[in-house]
């Protein structure tokens, strides 16, 4: 949309919708700028292979998802072609990739800390009394 006089052709209740929709088209094709303005070898070398995985599953999601619009927009039910297995394969291995990245974050046990933890944890019996008994016991003699 050019401006807001084509905005006024549109029924006020879909205004907001079409605003929204041309706000969201705007970073997508700024995120794809951004994105072909670097060759996909250049922006790969500077990843590690699960970052790398990353990037090649948010792209084939993006670009099926985009697929799917496409469709839509063309009166072809979407959930009827095989776009669909298509994005639910990629989503199967986005939540791998996933779990993986979660166990790489999950906290690991430092054995000599939690062992230092649970020794100053426990009540140990005052070691006043012990000092007395043995200088009791000398001053008698």
């Amino acid at each position: 949309m050019a401006g807001e006089d084509m905005n006024e052709d549109y029924p006020v209740e879909i205004r907001e919708s079409l605003s929204a929709l041309e706000s969201s088209l705007g970073a997508v094709d700024d995120m794809l700028k951004t994105m072909t303005s670097v060759s996909r070898n250049q922006l790969l070398q500077k990843l590690d292979p699960l970052e790398q995985a990353k990037v090649d599953l948010v792209s084939a999601y993006t670009l099926n998802s985009m697929f799917w619009v496409y469709l839509a927009t063309q009166g072809v039910n979407p959930k009827e072609h095989p776009v669909k297995q298509e994005l639910e394969r990629i989503r199967v291995y986005m939540n791998r990739v996933k779990e993986i990245t979660d166990k790489k974050k999950a906290a690991k046990l430092d054995r000599g800390a939690a062992s230092r933890f649970v020794k100053n944890a426990l009540w140990e019996p005052k070691q006043k009394n012990i000092p007395n008994v043995a200088n009791k016991g000398k001053s008698k003699h």
